[in-house]
């Protein structure tokens, strides 16, 4: 049995496969509603083979949305369409999972196919959170700069989140700590200048992070694994490096309440300099792995079945997540399986469309 398509356990929880489809936003609710497009599009992926399905990120917030039109979870109002999302990945053999996030300083902005400009409030947007009134970006509306008060607002916003998450049928939970958002912008000494507990040297610029994760399980159950997706590297000189994020995985990994590190990077600073190759991210998980002791997902133009393969097969990461190429290929893993030689597991309405390996 290839390493891929091995079950994969934590806590409670245990996937067919080792094998996730990455959060990936669809910038189609409104007022954080979602409707059948969320449906058919995880629905589909779930259908495919994937052992875990992640929602896109999913906001505790209005005013921690990245656009008007992104998925929310801060009212009961949302619960019934993500009830239905958990459901029915659970019912074809998935693991439902949710990620929780706040875009902080890049919220505010219109959708992709738009432009991704910024919406000022008086067009309609809001003005975004920040550990300092700097923007993301120049020519981006400056931030609020949030209090220690507002601080344990925001914490608070992730558990009442993460407790809709759990009566909404989800069995695993992932902080969203990268990409420039939120935590990711506490995190980093590029865009945390603050002088008070919450800046400074790296335990100051992580109190957040840590804040959050005990919030979250204060409401998510001990039984349920709960997941944090880090940039483990600006790509900027001065910014975050992997060293960084395996001390931060670390401490993490010490207070007992996170299962696995995903392991992103990028996505703070308009002036970060990546060269993206097939596996571009995976020396990351491999580093927290083995640095941190902590289990591992490798995420990043992640496309061909022998590759996955060897990702996991020589402990470098314990988990692949894949976004593009389930985009492109819901059945992915389906086609991975044959190409491992491992007969896939269809549902039973499908398995009429399986052909034997020749």
């Amino acid at each position: 049995m290839p390493r891929l398509f091995e079950p994969a356990s934590f806590r409670s929880v245990t996937a067919r496969n080792r094998i996730v489809v990455s959060p990936m936003c669809q910038y189609s609710a409104e007022d954080g509603l979602g409707d059948d497009w969320h449906i058919q599009h995880l629905g589909a992926r779930a259908v495919g083979g994937a052992g875990i399905v992640f929602t896109e990120a999913t906001h505790v917030s209005a005013v921690g949305r990245i656009t008007p039109h992104c998925l929310g979870l801060w009212s009961d109002a949302h619960e019934a369409l993500l009830s239905r999302l958990a459901a029915l990945i659970s019912r074809v053999g998935a693991v439902p999972a949710i990620q929780l996030a706040h875009a902080g300083r890049k919220a505010s902005i219109g959708r992709p196919w738009d432009g991704s400009r910024p919406i000022a409030p008086e067009a309609g947007g809001w003005i975004p959170l920040g550990p300092t009134a700097e923007p993301a970006a120049p020519g981006h509306t400056p931030c609020h700069a949030l209090t220690a008060g507002e601080i344990a607002t925001i914490a608070g916003q992730f558990a009442m989140s993460a407790a809709r998450a759990r009566r909404a049928g989800f069995r695993i939970a992932e902080i969203h700590a990268a990409h420039g958002y939120l935590i990711h912008s506490f995190l980093s000494p590029l865009s945390n200048r603050r002088g008070d507990a919450y800046g400074g040297d790296l335990a100051g610029r992580m109190r957040l992070l840590l804040e959050v994760v005990e919030a979250v399980r204060g409401e998510w159950p001990d039984d349920l694994p709960l997941f944090v997706r880090l940039s483990c590297s600006d790509w900027v000189e001065g910014g975050l490096q992997a060293g960084d994020a395996v001390a931060i995985s670390r401490r993490l990994a010490a207070t007992g309440r996170v299962d696995l590190i995903d392991c992103s990077s990028g996505g703070l600073s308009p002036g970060q300099k990546i060269t993206a190759t097939p596996g571009y991210q995976v020396p990351f998980a491999e580093a927290v792995r083995h640095g941190a002791g902590i289990a591992t997902g490798a995420v990043g133009m992640i496309t061909a079945p022998e590759h996955a393969e060897e990702i996991v097969a020589n402990g470098r990461a314990d988990l692949v997540l894949l976004a593009r190429a389930l985009l492109a290929d819901p059945a992915w893993p389906l086609r991975a399986a044959t190409a491992l030689g491992v007969t896939p597991e269809l549902v039973p309405q499908y398995q009429r469309a399986h052909l034997p390996r020749p």
